[in-house]
């Protein structure tokens, strides 16, 4: 059965469209694009359609200036695969171990470039400004590999942090890459098993890695399960504090669990704070849809004890946590996150109805943890609106003031809109709603990119 139903059902055009319709205003401040990349299968009878992180890649984009919605585009990510089944010729470029991939996962700038990033492998694509595909990208032989998913910018720096791994290896990797786009410093971390690594943290002292007991499972590659990674007992659960100085790695061992995105981390003193979207397991039997429901969790690690603090911070399932990105790595106090009916009955339908969890306000809502009080506001968008993954875009000195940008479905219009909440007003009107000529679908992670 597919997972690609209901908010997940893939579109099937390409659209360009200008001048799009707004109501409220767009801030004149945000000039860029708002990106979104996310699992979009060419044909729900392929392979591809069979697992929700195997779908080509599909990039849907915004770009506001001047107080306008200019444009609205989505472009699926053009693989060598992908281009064939469209009739055009393959895109240029590297491949890590023949490994050609539409990647799904995550879109960034970086060094006034555009980037389409997996995990597990394979390289990143890079995209022009009007989201075309223009090839593999190894950063003029820098990488060795593809890095995972997710990279924290360091906002002091302005190096980007990665890391990387690959069924292959008996490491991962810790890559930097300078502002000018050009790789730095790789170093490899022995790690047993192979295991699965979709997001790390950043701290001002260290790269805290999550090696967890999610691995590759020949044995389920031999079966034919097209992600054969899966809840391994034997293997441990640990957190690594790399040191960013030394590249020395002091390991902690910590309850077994999973965990897909980081909100944020930072050092307190002796100790490092880790905030993180935690599950009892994933991934059993190699199926994304069994283990247990998610929680916002905190880890204090005290690496000279060897000892972890874990404490509740939200007992209600929610997922794709963000903040202030000014913020990475250094003590912080809001974070958003979303809770959507579409992404729940995929990822944890075994595990209990929305209806039986402890608060009905989180389906298709969008959430701002005020985490130096302990609180939380709601927005609920209702049923069928399939929020996204919430974005926050800087607009003052202020760790809130700014701006939360979500793509949320109209049911009314069957199309999807671009909907821009003031941070600071979280649950009053929308600053501006730009309404988006076609559905635009559940997805994954995405970026506000200034010009």
């Amino acid at each position: 059965m597919t997972p690609f139903t209901g908010g997940f059902a893939p579109v099937t055009d390409e659209i360009t469209a200008f001048d799009l319709e707004v109501t409220g205003s767009v801030p004149a401040e945000l000039n860029g694009r708002y990106l979104r990349n996310g699992p979009n299968p060419l044909s729900l009878d392929d392979p591809t359609a069979s697992h929700l992180f195997l779908g080509e890649g599909m990039v849907h984009g915004v770009r506001l200036r001047d107080g306008r919605a200019e444009w609205y585009r989505n472009r699926w990510v053009r693989s060598a695969r992908v281009a064939e089944r469209l009739g055009e010729p393959p895109r240029p470029g590297p491949l890590h171990k023949n490994w050609d991939f539409a990647a799904n996962t995550h879109v960034i700038g970086l060094a006034g470039r555009t980037f389409a990033t997996v995990e597990a492998g394979p390289l990143p694509y890079e995209l022009d400004y009007e989201l075309d595909t223009v090839g593999t990208c190894d950063f003029d032989g820098g990488l060795p590999g593809g890095f995972a998913a997710h990279t924290h910018l360091d906002p002091v720096s302005g190096e980007l942090h990665a890391l990387a791994y690959f069924f292959g290896w008996d490491h991962h990797q810790h890559i930097v890459i300078d502002p000018k786009g050009s790789v730095t410093r790789i170093r490899d971390i022995p790690i047993a098993d192979a295991p699965m690594l979709h997001d790390f943290a950043l701290t001002e002292r260290y790269v805290v890695i999550y090696d967890l007991p999610v691995t590759f499972s020949q044995a389920h590659a031999e079966k034919g399960v097209p992600l054969p990674y899966a809840w391994n007992d034997a293997h441990g659960a640990r957190i690594g504090l790399m040191s960013r100085e030394s590249g020395e790695v002091r390991w902690v061992e910590v309850d077994p669990c999973w965990v897909f995105h980081t909100l944020n981390a930072y050092d307190d003193g002796d100790e490092v704070v880790v905030d993180v979207v935690r599950y009892p397991k994933r991934f059993v039997d190699a199926r994304l849809d069994l283990g247990g429901l998610p929680t916002l969790d905190r880890w204090t690690i005290d690496p000279a004890a060897g000892k972890v603090r874990q404490t509740r911070l939200d007992d209600r399932p929610q997922e794709f946590p963000r903040m202030d990105e000014r913020r990475t790595g250094r003590p912080y106090r809001y974070g958003y996150t979303s809770a959507a009916r579409d992404l729940h009955d995929v990822l944890y339908p075994a595990d209990g109805e929305l209806e039986d969890l402890p608060d009905q306000a989180f389906d298709n809502t969008l959430i701002k943890h005020d985490l130096a009080r302990g609180t939380q506001e709601w927005r609920q968008f209702g049923r069928g609106a399939y929020a996204g993954e919430p974005a926050f875009v800087a607009s003052g000195a202020a760790e809130d003031n700014g701006y939360v940008l979500v793509l949320v479905n109209n049911e009314t219009r069957g199309a999807a809109d671009l909907v821009i909440l003031s941070a600071q007003d979280f649950t009053g009107e929308p600053v501006a709603t730009v309404h988006l000529p076609a559905r635009v679908p559940l997805g994954f992670h995405g970026s506000w990119i200034a010009d």
